[in-house]
């Protein structure tokens, strides 16, 4: 029995996501033991005390289900945006939204647009409902709107964007993403991913897309809790849109896609200001102290508004192999992202940053 052939004819074709290599897996490769990864954009900082005491309490309850609407969350999310919380639709990490927005409304004959060097999950979800995939050519790495505009054909149904997007770290202004929306039918729904909403917000000109949302019926905005909120590990996300949207994507939603620890940490993190505030400044410092150093050696990077950095090494992949026997883990961004010359580096603690740097000088200026 061939069961590729009795799959749909997107998932026969599909490559699944590649994650950033874990540590163990080096581990186990090399023989190393003092690892550092700098591969995945996970906060480098310890998980905010205000988690971990909620998930010890949390913990005595794990033999019942958790609540399958995620109130308290839901709550505390409507509270933070002031927004009403039936225009929230949780998720396993932003990823798992970004494959129900797909499911609950994009069939085999519609198109989605987005961008080259944008995010892996785009095409992987368009492709998996056998949906036309259109990439528009990226402008200085970044998103092209008039391009993207200009795709837009009578078939299209979706439109991703990735505010700042992984992985260049690009980000669109304020105007001209909200001329883009307005230019667009509102039978087309716009996805604004903004994973890295929070390490952008210190430019003035950087939009808070779920502002718009009253104005802009066909505007879903996603974010999550595993990068600024350190909590990579657990999965949590959430989307925000109109109220008939949500309601579409929790039909769709399995109904504990998020577990009870889960929800209680996101909770929790979210109250804790002094850890994001701690989040942000430690990132702040670290891009420049990456910044600096590749101006020392030469070597050209894309300015970026995320928690990393794209910086061009030549052979993408040979340099990730060589850091790697150094037991640095970043990762080679060719292949689906058509970026082979580049490596992208997550910002680390000062010292795992230290490390990475005295790698590089190594192994690239060498």
């Amino acid at each position: 029995m061939n069961f590729t052939k009795q799959a749909t004819l997107g998932v026969q074709g599909l490559q699944a996501y590649q994650p950033g290599k874990p540590i163990e897996e080096l581990q186990r490769e090399y023989g190393l033991t003092n690892i550092i990864k700098l591969a995945s954009n996970e906060n480098p900082l310890p998980t905010s005390p205000l988690v971990q005491e909620a998930i010890a309490k949390c913990s005595k309850n794990i033999a019942r289900y958790p609540d399958g609407n995620g109130f308290i969350l839901k709550q505390a999310l409507a509270e933070k945006h002031s927004v009403d919380k039936n225009r929230i639709t949780l998720g396993n990490g932003s990823n798992d939204l970004l494959e129900l927005i797909t499911r609950a409304f994009v069939t085999p004959t519609d198109s989605v647009i987005f961008s080259q060097h944008a995010f892996a999950v785009y095409p992987i979800v368009t492709q998996a409902v056998s949906a036309t995939a259109i990439i528009t050519p990226a402008k200085n790495w970044g998103h092209d709107l008039n391009a993207m505009q200009a795709a837009i054909t009578k078939n299209t149904k979706l439109i991703f964007i990735a505010n700042p997007n992984n992985p260049t770290g690009t980000w669109i202004n304020k105007t001209e993403l909200k001329s883009f929306l307005e230019a667009v039918s509102e039978k087309i729904l716009i996805v604004i991913d903004q994973a890295y909403f929070e390490y952008a917000t210190e430019n003035p000109d950087y939009p808070n897309s779920i502002k718009w949302l009253k104005e802009h019926q066909n505007l879903i905005v996603t974010r999550t809790f595993s990068k600024a909120y350190g909590l990579a590990g657990l999965r949590v996300g959430y989307s925000i849109s109109n109220p008939e949207i949500a309601d579409l994507l929790n039909r769709v939603r399995q109904p504990f896609n998020l577990n009870s620890i889960a929800i209680a940490a996101a909770t929790a993190a979210l109250n804790d200001t002094n850890y994001l505030k701690k989040s942000l400044e430690l990132n702040r410092a670290g891009m420049q102290q990456l910044t600096q150093a590749f101006d020392k050696m030469e070597l050209d990077y894309i300015e970026s508004m995320g928690n990393f950095i794209a910086v061009k090494v030549g052979n993408g992949a040979k340099i990730y192999e060589k850091l790697l026997l150094q037991g640095i883990i970043t990762r080679p961004i060719g292949g689906i992202y058509e970026m082979p010359e580049y490596l992208r580096v997550s910002i680390g603690l000062t010292s795992e940053n230290d490390a990475f740097i005295k790698a590089m000088q190594k192994t690239v200026v060498t």
